[in-house]
């Protein structure tokens, strides 16, 4: 069978298994997602053996190291895997929630209720737990699920997957709610994508350059997140010791993903006594510091930022780094370079937070605290299956309920229209 057909079939498969998932009821999902917990635990030697071999195909690739930390499973992985179904298993169930009802001048009750979106497309790089996240919140939710994991990842995916199925076979449930394509072709890619008579929404996780490519070629709806340039901005009135700390954070926890902070901002007010302590402690962590002019004459030994700097995703232990005058200039400033993904103030000001809470359209806006919250598991959704950066139709980290759609429901009496 050529890979056209394959996929083909991949999707009919799960367009069918999708049919049934949507009419599962709650309590035979959630046994099954816990099962699928003690399943990993249980098999977590085999799964880094496989895994194994992903890691020393992408040392001999040259996989950047940040990359290859997002590819590794470890046993406190796979506990923090399993930690995370068994916490989907624990939220409620939004398929069947009836979200709002009204009642009609003319007698009709009118109403919303949540429903299943059907089959979803993941499309993802180097980061094998999202076959398991993807899995556990579309089966919760009630969807289908076709994931293609990146070639790097092609040995623990597969595993994953063996497992999950077993499990969905025990709890007879289509096994074909949750498939992973095991082909590295890109052309497996471009068909899955030209599939949308059977699949209804397709999500990317990973680089720009995959998301826009994706979205160039895709005939299904696309959530796009395609990068992550986060800012924090350092008020005037912010408290010295907790704007160094939070930084550090953002910055330093773990700088290859897409909520760590990018730039950072300084109000003019606090600069020269700020900038000097939280560079030495950055640079003693290994960030490379990028500044404008005025930053540059505080810390004399950075480079020098370029316009490009102010809209990358370093993903990388490098930060942009800019004096402004006030909070005005600061969200400005986001405004032009930002994506729309996380942003911070650090303030004791209510004024000013109430205002960046209002003002800057990003899809997370925090006060006080580290742009790392910004995560589906953090936020209390129990996992993310993504985060998006547009508006249609979720935004900001997703979990089950935006992996739902609604539909009316409308009780009548015998009304007709006139």
């Amino acid at each position: 069978m050529n890979i056209r057909s394959q996929i083909g079939e991949i999707a009919k498969r799960a367009k069918t298994a999708s049919t049934i998932l949507a009419r599962m009821p709650s309590d035979i999902k959630d046994r099954v997602l816990l099962e699928m917990a003690e399943e990993l635990i249980r098999q977590s030697g085999a799964l880094m053996k496989e895994n194994a071999k992903d890691l020393q195909c992408a040392g001999q690739m040259g996989i950047p190291a940040a990359m290859i930390d997002r590819l590794a499973l470890k046993e406190s992985t796979i506990e923090g895997i399993a930690k995370g179904l068994r916490e989907v298993a624990a939220l409620p169930d939004p398929v069947g929630k009836v979200t709002s009802m009204w009642r009609r001048p003319n007698g009709l009750l009118v109403g919303r209720m949540r429903i299943p979106l059907g089959v979803i497309g993941i499309i993802y790089e180097a980061r094998p737990n999202v076959t398991v996240d993807a899995a556990a919140l579309c089966l919760k939710s009630g969807n289908a699920v076709i994931l293609r994991g990146g070639s790097e990842a092609i040995h623990s995916n597969i595993a994953i997957a063996d497992i999950l199925q077993s499990v969905l076979r025990r709890g007879a449930i289509p096994e074909d709610a949750i498939q992973v394509i095991p082909i590295t072709e890109r052309e497996a890619v471009h068909e899955m994508l030209q599939r949308e008579e059977y699949i209804d929404l397709i999500i990317p996780r990973g680089g720009e350059d995959l998301i826009r490519a994706v979205v160039n070629e895709s005939k299904i709806p696309v959530i796009k997140h395609y990068k992550g340039v986060c800012h924090i901005f350092v008020d005037a009135s912010a408290d010295f010791d907790m704007a160094a700390t939070i930084c550090m954070n953002a910055k330093t926890q773990r700088p290859g993903v897409c909520n760590a902070m990018e730039t950072l901002l300084v109000h003019q007010d606090r600069a020269a006594r700020f900038l000097p302590e939280v560079a030495r402690r950055l640079q003693n962590a290994g960030v490379v510091l990028k500044g404008c002019e005025r930053t540059r004459k505080i810390l004399t030994d950075i480079e020098k930022a370029e316009e490009d700097d102010w809209y990358r995703e370093y993903l990388d232990l490098i930060l942009s780094v800019r004096v402004v005058n006030d909070i005005n200039e600061a969200i400005a400033h986001i405004e032009k370079y930002g994506s729309l993904h996380t942003e911070s103030i650090i303030t004791n000001d209510y004024q000013n937070a109430q205002r960046f809470l209002q003002e800057v359209n990003s899809s997370t806006v925090l006060v006080n605290a580290s742009t790392r919250f910004s995560d589906g598991f953090e936020l209390g959704l129990g996992a993310e299956i993504g985060i998006s950066t547009t508006k249609l139709h979720a935004f900001g980290p997703m979990g089950l309920e935006e992996l739902t759609t609604t539909k009316f429901i409308i009780y009548g009496n015998g009304q007709v229209r006139t």
